[in-house]
């Protein structure tokens, strides 16, 4: 498995040069207001992100590894499905989140379960994919369930959120329909010494 991710990950950064670097944090002069949020209980009603679907790119840079490639999102409340791609289509993982749990096949069509996504991409992947803050921070919000701090510019519009022990940084947006509705085109998400950039190229809200 370990020299399989090692192939894949090598072609990432062959095909990919461009994506391995990834920008700091957004200029101090540029935050306007710093709004703290307290965490609601899990209980709370009409707290789920709106569902999406949605295609993009990845790329994933530690002491590590590096890693680029394309992605497919589809969010539904109940469950969530994940495709990653190397940059030539070729399946990585499929990531599936549900009632039930999470799964994540390989290439190999070896199958792995856990509780929580983060956890187990960091043990198969070798980095961790936070799906239950990205969900929300995808679409340019904080999850309702945790502490946050979100920091927007002078026109109301969100340029960083810190939460969970992640940074996620805002660097630009797209309109995604008629009534002017702009949502995340590039997302810069650090923790630690991880950094994962996505680029929305695609958004259907559902």
């Amino acid at each position: 498995m370990n020299a399989i991710l090692g192939f894949l990950i090598s072609c990432f950064i062959l095909f990919a040069p461009g994506c391995r670097t990834l920008p700091n944090q957004p200029p101090s002069d540029a935050i306007a207001t710093t709004i703290f949020t307290e965490p609601l209980a899990a209980s709370t009603q009409n707290t789920s992100a709106n569902d999406f679907n949605i295609l993009g790119r990845i790329s994933i840079q530690d002491k590590n590894q590096s890693f680029s490639g394309s992605f497919r999102w589809q969010h539904m409340t109940a469950n969530d499905e994940i495709l990653l791609f190397t940059p030539l289509g070729q399946a990585v993982a499929e990531i599936t989140k549900d009632d039930e749990g999470v799964r994540l096949i390989t290439s190999k069509l070896e199958a792995f379960y856990a509780t929580d996504v983060e956890s187990l991409t960091e043990e198969i992947l070798g980095w961790r994919l936070p799906l239950d803050g990205l969900q929300y921070w995808i679409q340019g919000e904080h999850s309702p369930f945790a502490a946050a701090e979100k920091d927007l510019d002078r026109k109301d519009q969100v340029i960083a959120i810190r939460q969970d022990g992640w940074h996620i940084h805002y660097s630009s947006f797209t309109p995604v329909s008629l009534n002017s509705l702009t949502l995340p085109r590039v997302i810069n998400l650090f923790y630690d010494n991880l950094r994962i950039r996505l680029v929305v190229d695609n958004w259907q809200l559902e």
